[in-house]
């Protein structure tokens, strides 16, 4: 089963947890840097617990068998996050989702954010946000 057909099921399951991250959180580039590094050396490729790519951070209870086998880890949890917004060189983390498996094993949205971020120096509550504009005037004829 990929990795993706997994994170469905386990979407419809009892246990899961989404939490909308608002105002979503805003990476400086300093620290976005050093979580980018640090979740390149922590990848299940080199034998550590997190997959990244362009729009989302997964995390794993345990390394992959091997660099193209997930063997019997299991998806702790999933940060989606947006590069390159609002400048160039920040990451935006606006969602986070904590599977069954996640909060069997005590995983929080904010415990998993902490983790990533902590490779930047970062935690979810201290983590600089975006500022909300007021919403539209409703139009009227």
């Amino acid at each position: 089963m990929s990795d993706t057909e997994i994170f469905m099921t386990e979407m419809y399951d009892e246990g899961v947890v989404t939490e909308v991250i608002r105002p979503a959180a805003i990476v400086p580039e300093e620290s976005a840097r050093a979580i980018l590094v640090e979740l390149a050396l922590h990848d299940v490729q080199n034998g550590g617990v997190w997959l990244s790519d362009p729009s989302r951070w997964a995390r794993y209870d345990r390394a992959w068998d091997s660099s193209a086998q997930q063997g019997a880890a299991q998806l702790v949890g999933t940060v989606q996050v947006a590069y390159g917004t609002p400048t160039r060189y920040e990451i935006t983390i606006y969602r986070a989702t904590i599977t069954r498996v996640g909060t069997e094993a005590g995983w929080t949205v904010m415990s998993l954010c902490d983790e990533a971020l902590g490779f930047g120096g970062l935690d979810l509550a201290t983590c600089p946000r975006a500022s909300l504009a007021a919403p539209p005037k409703p139009f009227h004829w």
